[in-house]
């Protein structure tokens, strides 16, 4: 593509190309969502390019990449940036001091099996910078119910004081292992996606660095509307454009690969605009078992329960019970969340062979007497 291509030109293609003059030769001003996944420098084996630049070099080009979304987003554009701990601090500061953007959020994202470590705590977690080009005209659609989740006073508690749009996730977004076989859930404030291992039926092999199609779908849907431009600049494995077809919003990317371009031109060729998201589906409507917690099908049969264990029953059998599943947020009667009614304590008897205030005086008078 050169400089004098238009923007309509270059959309829905992977381009063969340096990301950096491939931004600078689109107009300016053009494109409403970045999101970058670049090589985090740490050495991976990558077909074209060389992982383990000098670290000056890979700032210089950072800097130099980071100002090339910087200009072609519109005034309102969005960029996210996904990165390890290696550079992430660095980045962070570089994007905000020297290219000019503005962080609205630091979000993790955390998965239980990432690489085992054996001289230090197992890494689990990457940063996902969400910067914006004006710090207050910028898209972030946090009314639309697909954005929102559930509350705790929704899905576990039934308290009628909960907003019925739900809520806002938080910018901490988890994984954990166990929750992929059936119920891939989340709690109140914690969202579950997961890494795309080599076993999982989503990947697509080609690319080993592959982001989970729901993790991009919950930044493209709260960052973008349909019709808009999302870019690219190290497409990969082309999830991000995939994710954004399906979503039906407009797309490009740039990569070096030979290789890469043809699979995910390939891959895009299969995808349709209102495809369903490959992996696990957004977990919006359901919660992990809540063993502590008063339950919503114990508060609609109207039986009182204290941390999950009926009345009577010893300690060691509440540590052990199975909690049965929480229902299904959408699947609840209309009627069925309440207010929470607050119980008052019972009073203890005390016992009058410790407390006594008779006892106590006859005790008294009698050491008087000795």
């Amino acid at each position: 593509m050169d400089a004098t291509g238009s923007l309509d030109s270059a959309l829905a293609r992977i381009h063969h190309q340096d990301c950096i003059a491939g931004m600078n030769a689109l107009p300016a001003g053009t494109v409403d969502l970045a999101f970058a996944d670049p090589p985090f420098n740490i050495g991976y084996d990558y077909d074209v390019y060389h992982d383990s630049k000098d670290y000056q070099h890979y700032l210089d080009w950072s800097r130099d990449w980071i100002a090339a979304v910087h200009r072609v987003l519109k005034p309102n554009g969005t960029f996210w940036l996904a990165i390890g701990d290696e550079y992430a601090a660095e980045l962070k500061l570089l994007a905000q001091r020297e290219v000019g953007f503005h962080i609205r959020s630091w979000v993790i994202w955390y998965y239980t099996f990432g690489v085992n470590c054996t001289t230090k705590f197992s890494r689990s977690h990457a940063h996902l910078f969400h910067f914006v080009k004006h710090p207050k005209r910028f898209t972030f659609r946090a009314k639309e119910l697909e954005n929102r989740i559930p509350s705790a006073r929704q899905l576990v508690y039934g308290d009628g004081r909960a907003n019925p749009d739900g809520r806002l996730p938080d910018d901490t977004w988890i994984l954990r292992p166990q929750d992929l076989a059936g119920h891939f859930t989340p709690d109140e404030d914690t969202w579950y996606f997961p890494r795309v291992a080599g076993t999982f039926k989503e990947r697509k092999g080609f690319h080993g660095c592959q982001m989970p199609e729901q993790l991009l779908g919950r930044i493209i849907r709260s960052c973008s509307h349909e019709r808009d431009v999302v870019l690219d600049p190290f497409s990969g494995s082309a999830t991000t454009l995939a994710v954004a077809k399906k979503l039906g919003r407009r797309w490009l990317g740039f990569d070096l690969s030979p290789d890469y371009v043809k699979r995910g031109t390939a891959r895009l060729a299969d995808v349709h605009v209102g495809d369903p998201l490959d992996g696990a589906p957004e977990p919006t409507m359901s919660a992990p078992n809540t063993a502590n917690g008063r339950r919503l099908d114990d508060k609609v049969n109207g039986h009182a329960k204290a941390n999950g264990v009926a009345r009577g029953r010893s300690n060691s059998a509440a540590k052990t019970r199975v909690e049965p599943a929480l229902p299904l947020f959408d699947s609840l009667p209309s009627n069925s969340i309440k207010p929470t009614k607050r119980r008052t304590p019972a009073k203890r008897s005390t016992p009058a062979s410790r407390f006594s205030p008779t006892k106590r005086t006859a005790k008294a008078a009698a050491k008087k007497r000795h």
